[in-house]
């Protein structure tokens, strides 16, 4: 059996702040943009992995979903408490400094792990955790 990642997810509050983020800072490209039932759906990805997608979807895509329901999500993702990322990059410290020169907000600067990795993190527009990896050399 031969599995591989086609989608991921990312709960986004407003998809303008987060098309800008992912696009202009990150530099991913906009795959597709889709309206239904009043919830909007953006697909962006790295033009380096053309097969895989991660889809900006609103918080609860769920038409149906309870004002409460509604509620807690909303207050989830005020706490960045939603979805967590991880991107590997070739220069850990160049993708620091673009993205935190992009006033994006700074959850831990470069650092070594004791696991071989040297790694960063942001938030996004909306919250969600955002890892850039790059391995070490051995």
């Amino acid at each position: 059996m031969n599995l591989m990642l086609s989608q991921c997810f990312i709960a986004v509050d407003d998809h303008d702040k987060a098309i800008v983020f992912y696009r202009d800072v990150l530099g991913l490209e906009v795959r597709n943009d889709v309206g239904f039932e009043g919830m909007r759906w953006v697909t962006v990805g790295s033009p380096a992995q053309p097969d895989v997608n991660i889809v900006l979807e609103p918080p609860l895509a769920d038409p149906g979903a309870s004002p409460a329901d509604r509620q807690a999500m909303a207050e989830l993702m005020a706490k960045g408490l939603l979805r967590a990322v991880i991107f590997s990059t070739d220069d850990c410290d160049a993708t620091f400094k673009r993205v935190a020169d992009s006033g994006a907000d700074v959850i831990q600067e470069p650092m070594d792990q004791p696991y071989g990795m040297r790694d960063c993190a942001f938030r996004d527009p909306a919250g969600n955790m955002l890892r850039f990896t790059q391995a070490l050399a051995t």
